[in-house]
């Protein structure tokens, strides 16, 4: 079957839906988060962009995407609703334990000694979700008492407000809190409403949570000694990927280390930085 019979095919099946969507207007959706996130949506995407934007057009009394995709002009608020809503949020508390037990074991310890004098650490959670991979993070920092009285901070940023805002608040279902180590459990606390967990005040004082747009400009300065940036690159094509680890790169300390995700790899994306093993990497 060629593609044109395909596309025709599938969106007859979406205009018998309770929303109309041609293919035209996935187009113009599939620009449109290109522009604003990077994010490269194929055509197999038609189904979860439909899926995910659903409910918008239930909220917004629209009828079909077409009449959709008319809202989404230049400085509509819309925008910011359209991009949470196709934002992939998949996560974890202690997602690839292998990275945190690595952090622990190797990355931690050297950083104490390199910066010894200045007592600072910096570690920067891109792509942080509802919160789970930096709280993670500040568990393990926590639990290494040879940090106490340091100037150690935590930035995590994501490109969806409503998940930022999610992590800020700090409380999880018991659910998602099963995953945590026993070891860690001891930086959770009871939260008024049933079944709800509550991530400690020190844990919380750790980090500060902002909405950031990756291709956009980055008000933060550095040096950060650890980058956690983790199946967001993965959405990406190679030409985003190779100026998004540059950027990177020159936010790195020398030697400070970067972590992605299980999927990803920087082979003949970057020559920054060297492997380490288990998709981790030290700046050269």
């Amino acid at each position: 079957m060629n593609s044109d019979l395909q596309k025709y095919n599938q969106m007859k099946c979406y205009a018998s839906r309770e929303f109309e969507m041609t293919y035209s207007s996935f187009t113009i959706m599939r620009d449109i988060a290109y522009q604003l996130t990077g994010i490269v949506l194929s055509d197999h995407k038609q189904n979860m962009i439909y899926a995910r934007l659903s409910r918008r057009l239930r909220v917004l009394g629209v009828n079909t995407f077409d009449e959709y995709c008319r809202l989404l002009t230049v400085g509509s608020t819309e925008l910011n609703e359209f991009v949470n809503a196709i934002t992939t949020n998949l996560t974890a508390f202690f997602r690839e334990e292998h990275h945190f037990k690595y952090l622990k074991a190797h990355v931690l310890p050297v950083l104490h000694k390199k910066n010894k004098h200045s007592s600072r650490l910096r570690i920067w959670s891109a792509g942080c979700s509802t919160g789970e991979e930096p709280y993670s993070i500040a568990m393990v920092l926590s639990s290494q008492t040879m940090f106490e009285s340091w100037d150690a901070k935590i930035l995590a940023t994501d490109l969806d407000s409503s998940v930022v805002a999610k992590g800020r608040e700090g409380v999880y279902s018991e659910e998602r809190c099963a995953s945590i180590p026993l070891q860690y459990t001891q930086y959770l606390q009871p939260h008024l409403a049933p079944g709800q967990r509550s991530v400690c005040d020190d844990i919380r004082r750790k980090i500060v949570f902002k909405e950031l747009n990756l291709l956009e400009a980055w008000p933060m300065k550095g040096p950060f000694d650890i980058i956690f940036c983790r199946n967001v690159v993965i959405y990406f094509d190679k030409e985003t990927q190779k100026k998004l680890f540059s950027r990177y790169a020159s936010l790195l300390s020398d030697g400070g280390y970067l972590f992605i995700g299980h999927s990803e790899n920087i082979h003949q994306v970057s020559q920054d930085f060297k492997p380490l093993g288990q998709t981790i990497y030290q700046k050269i």
